[in-house]
């Protein structure tokens, strides 16, 4: 599949100003201008601002009606259940909100259904055999809850009040709930659509904890650190791919630092030691590609019910107990996953018409639910079109969607929903219920929505270069300002640059295609060597020793407490520009 190669040209006058204002190098310059960061106040927001920067929780949308009710079931010691999402951004938004209500003595416990027996969401039955039956009067939803209208009304009925806390996409009708904390319902204007679950619950417990100090409650007790809580909030931040901008920056920043600083509860702990992550250096990427990982497959394998009680472990032992399962777990999700992908690419090579497509629906019985969603994501990154992948049982179809950039998922399956008994998600990621005999009636539909979304190009990925940059202008104060950079994620990708007429010094293949190199510009009078790593080369280039363009990362390469320039490749191409 061909990719294209977009270098991005930002404003010369932004470059100018952020070089002024820094004192930086012009790679620095280019990055800020291209994350829109190119007049004063935005970079002095980017690289200053701090918790006190945070926006008022009582900017969204029934924030005061929320912390009231909490403030009166703590005064009359009513029972809270705390209903979460079995994902990491679910389980972490819970366990904040968990920690906080047991510090100050609440009557509080927690909740995390099981994906494969009882689905996302708050539901109906969940009133009866968890609330009712447990004789809880307040339900507060972490991650969830802006679609559970049934279960919401129902709770209503029966005289137990619910507090939403969610962030998915809100549809005019609320549900019936006496509080809706949501930035993305249609009526908030708080600005805040970037916050993650974690973070609707961080403000939550900001306004509540306001609310208490002004009825005087803290009297006689102390008031609960927030700052202490910040580890989980970036966890959930991060690996939720929400933007890490603004007030995600400034909660994910003061998460990572907490760490960095040895303040590392026991479940986190050994999760890093099952993971081989060092607290002292951890990062976005070890979030997204370690840390988050394994949570999820708690939740896709089995019961993320352990992921809380990891995070609230009190000792080593039962941490490293807990968090050893996660990792047996993940090894599963992976067997399976891979499973499903080479069944996948067996019948895609059996049908290659599917491919002529924009989009990719397919279904198959007894697909394991729980890992759709990132065979999904693998296969929009193979393809780069919307996947859709749906397992069936006894008539029942449960998906998950990924999509691309250029069109929003959840509106598209929007526009399909007389197909669907259920959908819900965001832009590029979504879940749906269907019924099998309306298999083919949705992929039809959806490819002709897809088609009016998209342009053919759309179908083919691009690669998004920050800036071309000379092997001979690496050096380690570039290094050190691409840290000041971090967190990377969502709208603050990390930074990719483009060499020229590459030469490779030498080099050795290792593993299953990865290759480690030393790379120069041949032609230049005193050339700098800079250390590369290719994982997954294509078979096709590992003999190669020249490159007319390589698309590259720069990072420290960090290892017995040396620290060493390393460049990663994200690809090579020998056609000319």
């Amino acid at each position: 599949m061909k990719t294209y190669w977009h270098i991005r040209q930002p404003s010369p006058e932004a470059v100018a100003v952020i070089r002024k204002q820094l004192n930086c190098g012009p790679a620095i310059a280019c990055i800020l201008a291209n994350r829109n960061l190119g007049d004063p106040a935005k970079i002095d927001a980017f690289f200053n601002s701090s918790l006190a920067s945070l926006h008022s929780p009582f900017e969204l949308k029934d924030m005061q009606p929320a912390v009231e009710r909490i403030a009166q079931a703590l005064k009359q010691n009513e029972k809270i259940l705390l209903f979460g999402d079995y994902d990491v951004d679910g389980t972490t938004a819970t366990t904040i909100l968990y920690l906080f209500l047991r510090q100050i003595n609440a009557d509080v416990a927690y909740f995390i259904p099981n994906r494969l027996t009882e689905g996302y969401g708050l539901q109906d039955d969940h009133i009866d055999r968890v609330a009712l039956a447990g004789g809880y009067s307040l339900i507060i939803t972490a991650d969830c809850g802006i679609s559970s209208h049934s279960a919401i009304g129902k709770a209503a009925h029966a005289g137990i009040d619910v507090i939403v806390t969610d962030h998915h996409k809100a549809e005019e009708r609320l549900p019936p709930a006496m509080a809706v904390v949501n930035p993305n319902r249609p009526d908030c204007t708080s600005g805040l659509t970037y916050l993650a679950g974690v973070g609707v619950a961080f403000y939550l417990l900001i306004g509540l904890r306001k609310h208490l100090r002004e009825r005087a409650f803290w009297g006689h007790r102390p008031e609960p650190n927030l700052k202490d809580l910040c580890d989980l909030v970036a966890i959930g931040t991060v690996a939720d791919v929400v933007p890490l901008i603004a007030d995600n920056r400034i909660l994910t920043q003061t998460g990572f630092a907490n760490m960095r600083k040895g303040t590392v509860r026991p479940g986190i702990k050994a999760l890093f030691d099952v993971c081989k992550c060092d607290a002292a250096f951890v990062d976005a990427e070890d979030i997204a590609f370690k840390i988050g990982p394994r949570i999820n497959a708690a939740g896709r394998m089995a019961d993320a019910s352990g992921v809380v009680d990891l995070f609230l472990a009190a000792t080593p032992q039962t941490a490293k107990s807990l968090a050893r399962q996660l990792e047996r777990f993940n090894k599963q999700r992976k067997a399976t996953e891979q499973e499903i992908l080479e069944q996948i690419g067996a019948h895609l090579r059996a049908h290659l018409e599917e491919l002529q497509n924009r989009s990719l629906v397919l279904a198959q019985e007894n697909w394991h639910q729980g890992v759709l969603g990132i065979v999904a994501a693998r296969l929009v990154e193979r393809y780069h079109r919307p996947v859709v992948l749906i397992g069936l049982r006894n008539g029942i179809g449960r998906g998950s969607a990924r999509g691309i950039p250029a069109m929003n998922l959840h509106a598209a399956l929007q526009a399909c929903s007389e197909e669907l008994l259920a959908f819900g998600g965001h832009a590029l990621a979504a879940g749906m219920k269907i019924e099998a005999t309306k298999l083919e009636p949705f992929k039809a539909q959806f490819e002709t929505v897809v088609r009016t979304m998209t342009q053919r190009d759309d179908i083919y990925p691009t690669l998004t270069i920050d800036c071309e940059l000379s092997l001979n202008a690496i050096n380690d104060q570039l290094v050190d300002d691409l840290e000041h950079l971090k967190p990377f994620g969502e709208s603050n990708p990390k930074p990719l640059f483009m060499a020229r007429d590459v030469t490779v010094v030498n080099s050795k293949v290792f593993g299953d295609n990865h290759r480690r190199m030393v790379l120069a510009h041949q032609d230049a009078d005193r050339p700098r060597h800079v250390a590369a790593i290719w994982f997954n080369a294509p078979g096709s280039t590992l003999s190669d020793h020249f490159f007319k363009r390589v698309a590259f990362y720069l990072d420290w390469n960090r290892w017995n407490g040396q620290k060493n320039i390393q460049m990663t490749i994200k690809a090579v191409s020998n056609e000319a520009a």
